[in-house]
């Protein structure tokens, strides 16, 4: 777990300002009358933030000074009101990077010493109600935390514990990311769509012309002779014979067989 002191700029136009710090613990006020001892990390430093992260292991409470210092002109102390113990820090949520490699869940927490484990929350989105955990004491690099159903969007989200100090900070921002989409049900899809666009061109020519006989027979249908009524032998001529009695009565009715007819033609014409 790591601590930062932060103090405001002195400006001084075409100058650089340097700066000092030192600490005092419960030791130095109660058994070293009252000495201050210099940062180990901070001594004529022209940032404005110090690491004070190896001044204040002890679980004991600390106080801070900072001062400016230009060439040989040096400014007041500009001591921190109160007292600081660490088992009072309060935690940052951690940064983190997520990432979707294929169907791959990832994250990437950035490293904050040694003494941090971090509480990695994640779910698939719309299930919230089944959200998993993973823990993690170090963090090197990439870190998997599931397999992703395609096409589907997964969140994160984490924080961090000291467990020295028994303290979570709140939870980061949640990041929310996407898997790939299925390519071989892709395929599958457009090849059933081709398939079914060239059976539609093979049968709607088919159809078309069958519905049209059927609308055609449905409204100007065909009327088809029974066989009994079809001529089956060749056509015969009617000839009509009048005679003294059938002047009186009737009509006698003589059936001839063409040839018959022709020859009578011959050798009347003859």
């Amino acid at each position: 777990m790591k601590h930062f002191l932060t103090w405001s700029p002195v400006i001084v136009q075409g100058a650089t300002v340097r700066y000092s710090v030192e600490f005092q613990g419960e030791y130095e006020r109660e058994y070293a009358n009252g000495s201050w001892i210099p940062s180990s990390e901070c001594s004529l430093t022209t940032a404005t933030v110090c690491n004070i992260t190896e001044d204040i292991s002890a679980t004991v409470a600390y106080k801070l000074r900072v001062r400016a210092e230009l060439g040989a002109t040096r400014s007041q102390w500009g001591t921190m009101k109160g007292f600081f113990n660490r088992v009072t820090t309060s935690l940052t949520p951690p940064l983190l990077r997520v990432l979707a490699d294929g169907y791959h869940l990832l994250v990437e927490l950035a490293d904050m010493g040694p003494a941090f484990q971090f509480r990695v929350l994640y779910w698939k989105k719309g299930h919230e109600s089944r959200v998993q955990q993973k823990v993690m004491k170090e963090v090197n690099s990439m870190v998997h935390l599931d397999t992703m159903e395609a096409g589907a969007e997964y969140c994160v989200k984490a924080q961090t514990h000291v467990e020295a100090i028994n303290r979570s900070s709140s939870f980061s921002p949640t990041r929310c990311v996407r898997a790939q989409r299925d390519t071989s049900m892709w395929l599958v899809t457009a090849l059933t769509s081709s398939a079914g666009f060239a059976v539609a061109a093979l049968t709607l020519p088919f159809l078309t012309w069958k519905i049209s006989k059927i609308f055609q027979y449905s409204c100007c249908p065909v009327a088809v002779l029974p066989d009994t009524l079809k001529e089956s032998e060749p056509p015969t001529q009617l000839i009509l014979h009048g005679s003294e009695e059938a002047e009186k009565c009737d009509l006698m009715v003589v059936v001839m067989p063409s040839e018959e007819i022709l020859q009578l033609w011959i050798q009347k014409t003859l």
